[in-house]
């Protein structure tokens, strides 16, 4: 984990040492679909010249639930994003990286996550789309998806307490990576 966050903050201070700088401005955020499953989260946007801007989000649950059940994660997504027209204003690409760490389970709505609690890694990146709506002069809103690769490794266990391991896992994935609505906060 501290390894990711710190290559993040030192590709971040590349990009930022290497671009004009000028018009610059920083967004605070948040995701409200994350919040929907209970877990907090946050980010920031700093621009970078004319069109371009880079956004550092982050999520982080560690909640107790009722009858062992599990939904503990942290994940970190930097990305890029390029704006056609201008930074913050409509349509805007991405390409963005993921890390985390997950142990969740004996969630009883979820078929294959009822009598199992899975704990492991991920990581991987891919494309994002959105659009950004400005909503006065220092709030706006923003819906994007992603789609990409991701790499998992876990273990599977038999309950949420015990350290019964019934196997050890490696799954990659294509497919969508990254969806949000996020609300925002200019700081200028």
């Amino acid at each position: 984990m501290y390894r990711v966050l710190y290559l993040s903050l030192l590709y971040t201070g590349c990009l930022l040492l290497t671009t004009n700088m000028y018009g610059q401005q920083t967004a605070l955020k948040t995701n409200l679909l994350f919040w929907a499953t209970t877990t907090p989260n946050a980010g920031v946007e700093i621009g970078m010249g004319r069109q371009f801007t880079m956004d550092i989000w982050g999520a982080y649950n560690a909640w107790k639930f009722p009858d062992d059940m599990r939904l503990n994660l942290y994940l970190i997504q930097p990305e890029v994003r390029f704006w056609p027209c201008r930074k913050f204003e409509g349509h805007f690409f991405g390409v963005h990286g993921h890390y985390g760490y997950f142990n969740i389970g004996m969630i009883p709505f979820i078929s294959g996550l009822k009598d199992h609690v899975l704990r492991g890694d991920l990581y991987g990146g891919g494309v994002t789309y959105g659009y950004h709506w400005a909503v006065g002069n220092r709030w706006g809103l923003e819906a994007m998806i992603g789609g990409g690769y991701v790499s998992m490794k876990y273990t599977k266990y038999k309950c949420a307490e015990c350290a019964e391991a019934s196997g050890s896992y490696s799954r990659s994935y294509f497919g969508p990576t990254r969806i949000g609505f996020s609300v925002i906060y200019f700081l200028r």
